[in-house]
């Protein structure tokens, strides 16, 4: 694609140049050499006759022309990954049967939208699709209850499972609207409120407590909650404040007017988000899957939380 010397590989460039801030990660993550990113975001600059990156920085930094710009170059990057997303799996009519298990953190936006796409391609297929806990669905994998899994991993499973990654979903700080005290205080157990925990036999509080551990952060244990939804509702309600990812802050959106959410102060503890299979699946139908779902998550969730929280630009992305 080429409109007016724009072309589709400077655009992506281009976006992978602005999330990194370096020509050696850029280089990497869209399989080009470095001299061959310089080159591509030269030309780009060229046809549009501004300069997007200041250039004499390390790492790099958009110009406010680039910055304008990176927002209409991924909306464009955005619809064109899910036109491809959705075209691609329109190769699954040979299937005979496919059961598939998705993250309920999905469950609003991403999941209906992925089961229509499906429902289309899979005519003559026995098609089952389930939501469910990170846990359950990875466990109902490894028993081979289904055939695949979308939902958060766990290390153990890389050994056994073939994975296929969608997005990087961080850890962030949710407090009630006006709460006084900044993410630091509440994870040293300065602030007033109690932290709220996730239902421990869940895989995210597990991921929560092993960053608390890293963080030598400890929050006495006074509520534990298995609905993710019970658990904004009582943070809005005051109650409270809690960890989660923005994939689940956005299915929260009912609350957002009585929440604010902050990036978690120390490492950039994140979980990673991936289809999950047997290695019986290897192969193009789990990988267009994925595909699809990754097309669906930049333009349903990442997309809309970093317009709503700038400040997660870089860490929440795909993968």
């Amino acid at each position: 694609m080429q409109i007016k010397g724009i072309s589709l590989r400077g655009l992506e460039v281009f976006e992978a140049l602005a999330r990194s801030g370096s020509v050696a990660q850029a280089a990497q993550e869209t399989g080009l050499s470095q001299p061959a990113v310089s080159q591509q975001m030269r030309n780009l600059e060229k046809a549009l006759a501004v300069k997007l990156v200041d250039h004499a920085r390390r790492p790099m930094r958009l110009t406010p022309a680039g910055k304008s710009f990176l927002r209409r170059a991924t909306a464009a990057l955005s619809e064109l990954r899910l036109a491809t997303a959705e075209v691609s799996v329109m190769d699954l009519a040979h299937l005979k049967d496919l059961s598939l298990g998705v993250i309920d953190d999905f469950d609003d936006d991403v999941t209906p939208r992925l089961s229509l796409i499906l429902a289309e391609s899979l005519q003559g297929c026995r098609f089952k699709m389930l939501t469910d806990s990170s846990s359950d669905l990875l466990d109902m994998v490894r028993d081979e209850q289904l055939h695949m899994a979308i939902c958060a991993s766990a290390t153990n499973d890389r050994d056994t499972l073939m994975e296929y990654k969608i997005a990087r979903d961080p850890f962030i700080v949710i407090t009630p609207k006006g709460a006084q005290c900044d993410a630091p205080t509440f994870l040293r157990g300065g602030a007033a409120l109690p932290f709220l925990r996730y239902s421990s036999e869940q895989l995210i509080a597990r991921q929560i407590e092993s960053y608390l551990k890293m963080e030598t952060a400890i929050l006495p244990a006074r509520f534990e909650i298995g609905s993710h939804l019970a658990l904004m509702a009582m943070v809005a309600q005051g109650i409270g404040w809690t960890i989660t990812t923005p994939a689940g802050f956005m299915r929260a959106s009912r609350f957002h007017e009585k929440l604010t959410a902050h990036p978690l102060p120390g490492a950039g503890a994140a979980r990673q988000i991936s289809l999950f299979t047997t290695r019986d699946w290897a192969g193009d139908v789990p990988a267009d899957i994925a595909a699809a779902v990754r097309g669906l998550v930049e333009r349903r969730i990442v997309a809309p939380a970093i317009e709503q929280m700038p400040w997660l630009d870089g860490q929440f992305h795909l993968s």
